[in-house]
């Protein structure tokens, strides 16, 4: 029996990058043998053991033939016969095939380290198409490297477009499309995400209702001053921008589809082709339920997109209007919405104001997070000594947040 480390640790050592989580491969050894060594078996479709003491993962060399549609249909063989070539062989780019034995020695069967040194992105053979998962996977790993110079070689693009064109992808899942999605959201550079997958043309059939945003007509009617370029360039920019500020996957998406709803009205009856808010909204809210998106994240992406005009003018809404806005949010039980809305909106001014090369201004100035700490403790004790129940305290609790909300406006409290 011998054991290999491999994959992301190698390459990431060599690129001097963050080592996460160690990989192991045991050749020449069974499931049985494993057991007896105090590993505890995983893995469902193939052995995957933790180590009784480090609790990483070890898996049996194998070698995968595709047998059906998708990711999941491979007839696998993990017997002791499997060699350490034929399981790096089975592995989707070259710079994830190498391996390093006990003494420290590598194995490098198909140039991963000559490959690493150019920083490109390539597949190890033919049998790279059989796996459709690996398009995802590849345009993942170019977000995730791009800061590096990394490319993706241009026979690997044509692999990937075979495997779109053969509608494989259509046999992805959900959770599966999510859990890519979610780790190149958490990249340097998740637009290059979004990007490689519109040039293998994987895009329209992985995020439909995003690449009908994207593609609508609406600009061909309308235009704004502040829209210097087409709805999917504003997609790559905008994300490309707040991967700068913020390396939440969260805000990340919410702040992508903010950036887009501006530009989808309430209303535009007397032209023809278009998409408005409502469509949009439904298109968004389709996203996340397709995607199976967490809860948190959806709501926050529908609170900004659904109010996002609100947001922007703020300062010139009513106090009654502001409190049933917070409200709504329900911000009293969940104040981190506030510093999340602030954020976003923020971020989409300032991106606004580099984008069409207007010196920035101090505006928005934390505005809601404000009156947020100006209404968010009514005197609930007082309230309650004046007889009120039941339904009658939360109008009490209502009437005493416009009331000073509007005390403040009076007398002119902005100097913060």
């Amino acid at each position: 029996m011998k054991i290999y480390l491999v994959g992301g640790a190698i390459r990431n050592s060599f690129l001097n990058l963050p080592v996460t989580d160690k990989d192991w491969v045991i050749v020449g050894s069974t499931p049985e043998v494993l057991i007896k060594k105090k590993f505890k078996q995983v893995g469902k479709d193939f052995p995957v053991f933790l180590h009784p003491i480090t609790r990483e993962e070890y898996c049996l060399a194998r070698t995968e033939r595709k047998s059906g549609h998708g990711y999941k249909d491979f007839n696998i063989d993990y017997s002791q016969h499997v060699t350490l070539k034929e399981d790096l062989m089975r592995r989707d780019l070259t710079i994830n095939a190498i391996a390093q034995d006990e003494y420290g020695k590598y194995i490098d069967p198909f140039n991963g380290f000559k490959d690493l040194k150019n920083r490109v992105l390539k597949h190890i053979s033919s049998s790279f198409q059989e796996d459709p998962l690996r398009v995802l996977r590849v345009a993942r790993f170019a977000a995730s490297l791009s800061h590096l110079g990394f490319y993706i070689d241009k026979n690997t693009m044509k692999f990937m477009q075979k495997i779109v064109l053969s509608k494989e992808i259509l046999f992805l899942t959900k959770d599966r499309i999510w859990k890519e999605t979610e780790k190149a959201m958490k990249t340097h550079n998740p637009h290059v995400y979004f990007k490689i997958l519109q040039n293998c043309l994987a895009f329209p059939i992985l995020f439909p209702e995003l690449n009908k945003i994207i593609n609508t007509n609406f600009l061909k009617f309308y235009s704004y001053s502040f829209l210097p370029f087409s709805l999917e360039e504003n997609l790559y920019t905008s994300l490309a921008y707040i991967a700068k500020k913020n390396n939440s996957v969260q805000l990340r998406l919410a702040y992508m589809f903010l950036t887009t709803s501006y530009y989808f009205p309430l209303d535009l009856i007397e032209i023809k082709h278009h998409m408005n808010k409502s469509l949009y909204i439904h298109l968004v809210k389709n996203f996340c339920i397709r995607l199976n998106l967490p809860i948190k994240i959806k709501k926050l992406i529908l609170i900004i997109i659904k109010n996002n005009i609100f947001l922007l003018n703020i300062e010139k809404k009513s106090s009654s209007s502001i409190i049933n806005f917070l409200n709504t949010i329900d911000a009293w039980r969940k104040p981190k919405q506030i510093n999340q809305i602030t954020l976003l909106i923020k971020t989409y001014i300032r991106f606004i104001y580099k984008n069409n090369n207007i010196k920035f201004i101090k505006i928005k100035k934390n505005y809601l997070q404000k009156i947020y700490s100006i209404v968010c403790s009514p005197p609930i004790e007082l309230i309650l000594k004046q007889g009120y129940k039941g339904k009658e305290i939360k109008m009490s609790i209502n009437k005493w947040r416009i009331n000073t909300l509007d005390n403040w406006k009076k007398n002119k409290n902005i100097n913060y």
